[in-house]
């Protein structure tokens, strides 16, 4: 795998061993950026289930401000954290070892000092439940994490079909190539913020 874009461009990336990790393809990840590109200059990023990191390091090559990668499984990590290491990624670039569930129920952004405008999750594809948990915490008690016009995407294997909502999350596209799927989801109502957040 290599960096597509940005002041890491062609810079090549390690993929954990083993089927267990299904890194985002370099063609589904140009897709990617392609729409995010309006929205990646500045931008927080979180990407869950990171694996390799690779569309969390793209985020950050291509200009991202924070990105955050939430990534438990061991042989990950290792790949992941070397990867941040080889391409000498520190401070805007953060990694939470712990299950998705856990970081999106834990974490909050008058703790954390941020919220985020990107959210990219690619459980494994088999893992039907983590994508119901993911989608479904952040459209709903997670939502706290979200900027108002935040966007969210899923990555899937193509004949599975997502929910169209996930509380206030709703499916505004889909783009397919070969046998994967990206969906896209944003707020269908406007997220109640507390006053302390938004001080």
């Amino acid at each position: 795998m290599r960096v597509i874009a940005g002041t890491l461009r062609r810079r090549t990336l390690d993929a954990p061993a083993g089927v267990a990790t299904r890194p985002t393809s370099d063609r589904l990840r140009e897709t990617l950026f392609n729409v995010l590109a309006p929205r990646i200059e500045g931008a927080a990023f979180l990407d869950l289930y990171a694996g390799s990191g690779a569309v969390g390091i793209e985020a950050a090559s291509r200009g991202a401000e924070l990105v955050v990668l939430v990534e438990r499984a061991e042989p990950a990590l290792r790949v992941l954290r070397s990867n941040l290491d080889k391409l000498g990624l520190r401070g805007g670039v953060r990694v939470e070892a712990v299950s998705v569930a856990a970081f999106l129920k834990r974490v909050r952004p008058e703790s954390a000092g941020f919220v985020f405008d990107i959210v990219f999750l690619d459980p494994p594809y088999d893992a039907d439940d983590e994508y119901s948990l993911a989608l479904g915490l952040l459209g709903g008690e997670a939502s706290r994490l979200l900027v108002p016009d935040a966007v969210v995407i899923a990555e899937h294997r193509r004949r599975d079909k997502l929910e169209e909502r996930y509380g206030a999350l709703e499916r505004t596209r889909v783009l397919e190539q070969g046998d994967a799927a990206l969906s896209f989801y944003k707020a269908a109502v406007s997220f109640e913020r507390s006053e302390s957040s938004s001080q």
